[in-house]
């Protein structure tokens, strides 16, 4: 089992230069090695002034006639007591390890239920992904280390992929909603993975997740013109949190709008949360929007949005996300359900 510590950490990194074998390395394998005798026991502090020997942190080209002292760290770089390993030293242990995600495809997917609250139907569901660690990281840490190494693009579409592959047992009513960032919106291979799926396009929600920067509008509405005029819908998330989240609205006049939690938490006793509530539903309308509420978790937060005139809602009150495939096949509606007992019980012939 890896450890996840920052000792664990230069471990790791210190056996994989020593590791490789090629002649190119033996210079550094042979450096390294000075370095843990000089620190017996102490692995970050030899791979710190390793690296420092090496400039493999600044860039520059090591001069062999005046590498810095064993115990005298570079003075315009932290010392080995400071948070530096996580963000600089241990960049290569993140691509490694996202690279093991998409070489062995370590990760699930987890739908979570979108109701029509008056019918309690569910209508569609939210793709959220599942990694198969060790370490207890959630989904937000591995996106963002994929995107700290420049690997964002790929682990969404890798999640991205194994969403739609599983979506492929979700009843035929329902719709998937697909978490991308503006990045991965505007990567070409994007078109080519929504066409290439077996779910009919317009069973396929793009959930924007990150705000989109003022010159990144244009671009990503021009991206997704093309899947959106074969029935491809665009939901923008987080909608009531912010001018910011308006903007986005308003810029990419998505199909769906998702009410954010911190709207939705305590409306039943909040007069300025029911107030903008029922002003996003009358915003919705008027530019032909279906608005989801999200994050409901408690019957009264239920019954107020329903009063302000929500029809559309998810949260744990009404279904955790599942990576189950028998929790999916529940969510037929009644009609579904009872053609699928009568077609199972009729006789062979």
């Amino acid at each position: 089992m890896s450890d996840p510590t920052i000792r664990g950490q230069a471990w790791d990194i210190i056996e994989s230069v020593l590791d490789d074998a090629t002649p190119q390395s033996e210079w550094a394998r042979e450096q390294l090695r000075s370095q843990m005798e000089s620190h017996p026991g102490n692995p970050e502090r030899a791979l710190l002034e390793h690296l420092i020997a090496t400039r493999s942190i600044t860039g520059e080209q090591s001069d062999a006639s005046g590498l810095p002292e064993a115990n005298l760290p570079s003075p315009d770089l932290p010392t080995p007591d400071e948070d530096y390993g996580t963000t600089v030293l241990f960049t290569r242990r993140s691509r490694r390890r996202i690279e093991a995600i998409l070489g062995d495809r370590m990760l699930l997917t987890a739908f979570q239920p979108i109701h029509e609250l008056s019918s309690r139907n569910v209508i569609g569901v939210e793709a959220l992904t599942r990694f198969v660690s060790d370490d207890g990281a959630s989904a937000d840490h591995w996106f963002n280390e994929a995107a700290s190494v420049g690997l964002g693009p790929d682990l969404e579409f890798a999640a991205l992929q194994a969403a739609l592959v599983a979506a492929e047992q979700l009843p035929e009513n329902v719709y998937v909603a697909l978490n991308l960032s503006p990045a991965t919106c505007l990567d070409p291979r994007l078109r080519a993975f929504v066409e290439q799926s077996q779910l009919a396009v317009d069973r396929i929600v793009i959930e924007l997740t990150e705000r989109l920067a003022e010159d990144q509008y244009g671009p990503v509405v021009a991206a997704l013109a093309p899947l959106r005029m074969r029935g491809l819908r665009v939901a923008v998330d987080g909608a009531g949190a912010g001018f910011g989240s308006m903007s986005q609205v308003t810029h990419l006049s998505p199909d769906i709008i998702k009410l954010d939690r911190n709207l939705i938490a305590g409306i039943d006793q909040g007069a300025g949360q029911k107030t903008l509530g029922a002003a996003m539903v009358e915003f919705a309308r008027q530019i032909g929007a279906d608005l989801v509420a999200e994050g409901i978790e408690t019957q009264d937060e239920l019954t107020a949005i329903m009063e302000l005139g929500m029809t559309t809602g998810q949260g744990y009150l009404l279904g955790r996300p599942s990576v189950q495939p028998l929790d999916w096949a529940a969510w037929r509606t009644p009609a579904e359900q009872e053609a699928s007992v009568s077609g199972s019980a009729s006789p062979a012939t």
